[in-house]
């Protein structure tokens, strides 16, 4: 590959990025998590009334856009106030954001323990950065294998739900985009939840689901890729409790869920593939946002599903570059507490 532009990112453009390391990890071990929101000012005072900040609604379910705010400029308080900011909207983003990805990183160990992705690419010497990458090269592969009906595999998802401990509060920062396209897509599970009837949230708040790591394994393995861990397999409440709001949201996604533990796999199926479907056309609890550059996506991956939309890479016209990455801290075990919502 000819040498790449590095449009002013940290990494994009550097030698050996992103690298591929075949390092092995320990299981991981279940670590006390505490959210830093319940310490929160209910008000968020001070992160609200910062000099010059703007805080924009995108949509009434979900999704809050702030400008004026650097997040290597917070302090722990308003770290809190921006976590719990978080938890009320789903997903907050940052514009024109100056932090490195030591400065992300620092802020993710903040909110909790980092995790370590098995098979994904990273910067060298950054095991806990997830990269998303795409060069020219890249995206021609990345075509083809979405054009093929067999090897497609994009979709709706929560950040690694196969772990006991999935992700609390995502940060993701994109600082190379395409001429055009390449958006992301939130959906509420909260929202979804709420929209079901109050019969058949009765059905699935009783129901646990298994979440798998394999087929990511597998086939990170069949492509030459690492696994740095061995794959697990974790039972998940179907419906789980948010610790700070208290709500109650779905936590099923076609990228992990496997099945329902209890159920014939087409009584599974049928409760699955409805969930899914009614998350993808719950166009009214959904966020589309369209990137700039050196913006940061703040997450919560309990209550959120999302999706990249990969039109860049099947019709952008010309030379596709595109560079994102996450820090992942890791939650608390779901659960679901009966009566705790208003």
């Amino acid at each position: 590959m000819a040498d790449l532009p590095s449009f002013g990112s940290e990494f994009y453009g550097k030698p050996g990025y992103p690298a591929l390391p075949h390092q092995k990890y320990p299981p991981l071990e279940d670590y006390e998590y505490v959210d830093v929101a319940l310490k929160a000012d209910p008000e968020k005072a001070s992160v609200l009334n910062i000099p010059g900040a703007t805080f924009k609604k995108l949509e009434p379910a979900i999704g809050t856009e702030v400008t004026g705010v650097q997040l290597n400029k917070l302090n722990e308080q308003q770290r809190r106030d921006l976590a719990l900011l978080v938890a009320e909207r789903g997903v907050v983003f940052l514009r024109a954001q100056d932090a490195s990805a030591d400065e992300l990183l620092d802020i993710g160990r903040f909110f909790g323990r980092l995790h370590i992705h098995p098979t994904s690419r990273q910067p060298e010497g950054y095991p806990e950065l997830h990269v998303v990458y795409n060069d020219p090269e890249s995206t021609l592969k990345a075509r083809d294998a979405l054009l093929d009906s067999r090897r497609r595999r994009y979709g709706w998802h929560s950040d690694v739900t196969y772990e006991r401990q999935p992700p609390t509060y995502t940060l993701f920062k994109v600082d190379v985009i395409p001429p055009t396209g390449g958006s992301t897509l939130w959906a509420s599970q909260v929202k979804a939840y709420e929209t079901l009837t109050p019969a058949f949230q009765k059905i699935v708040e009783g129901l646990t689901a298994v979440h798998s790591a394999v087929e990511q394994a597998e086939f990170s393995r069949k492509t030459g890729g690492p696994v740095r861990r061995e794959p697990v397999e974790t039972e998940h409440p179907v419906v789980r409790t948010h610790p700070v709001t208290g709500k109650k949201a779905l936590f099923v996604n076609p990228g992990f869920t496997r099945y329902i533990v209890g159920l014939k796999p087409a009584e599974s199926d049928a409760i699955l593939d409805f969930l899914y479907d009614h998350i993808k056309r719950g166009i009214e609890f959904q966020v589309r946002y369209r990137w700039e550059a050196n913006t940061v996506a703040i997450w919560d991956n309990r209550q959120t599903v999302h999706t990249a939309n990969p039109d860049y890479i099947l019709f952008g016209e010309g030379p596709q570059y595109r560079n994102a990455y996450r820090v992942t801290p890791q939650g608390e075990r779901p659960y679901l507490e009966k009566g705790v919502e208003e």
